[in-house]
């Protein structure tokens, strides 16, 4: 059985729409410092809508171990090498909980945003998964 986890299709396309928002504020911008800012936002935007387009899916996980997505590469994660933790931060008066997949010689760390899902219930998931 093969599961798969990436950000969610309505917020790729969201960030999409920004950046074309974005391009066209830079576009009509009066002020040359303006026109800078509104510019950078618009590549920082447009970058991380492409990221999310093309590292689809972010983490599939079946029998064999874990894949990893990232720009232009997947890291095949077997399961003897890779330990899933759970790990709970509190940062502006909030928790935040993500999933750590921590192997021999590489930490990926994956956000409800990244995964699409709660990082609990994901991290449920593959632990039942693993053979």
């Amino acid at each position: 059985m093969t599961r798969t986890w990436s950000t969610p299709a309505p917020v790729v396309l969201l960030g999409w729409m920004a950046a074309a928002a974005l391009a066209v504020a830079t576009l009509v911008a009066d002020d040359n410092a303006g026109r800078l800012l509104i510019g950078l936002a618009t590549l920082l935007v447009a970058y991380l809508a492409a990221f999310a387009s093309l590292a689809r899916p972010r983490l599939t996980a079946d029998a064999n171990g874990l894949v990893v997505r990232g720009f232009a590469s997947r890291t095949q994660l077997p399961w003897h090498e890779v330990k899933v933790k759970l790990q709970t931060t509190r940062r502006l008066g909030r928790e935040q909980q993500t999933l750590e997949l921590d192997a021999e010689d590489r930490l990926v760390v994956l956000t409800r945003l990244d995964l699409g899902a709660d990082p609990e219930e994901v991290a449920g998931v593959l632990h039942a998964l693993r053979p």
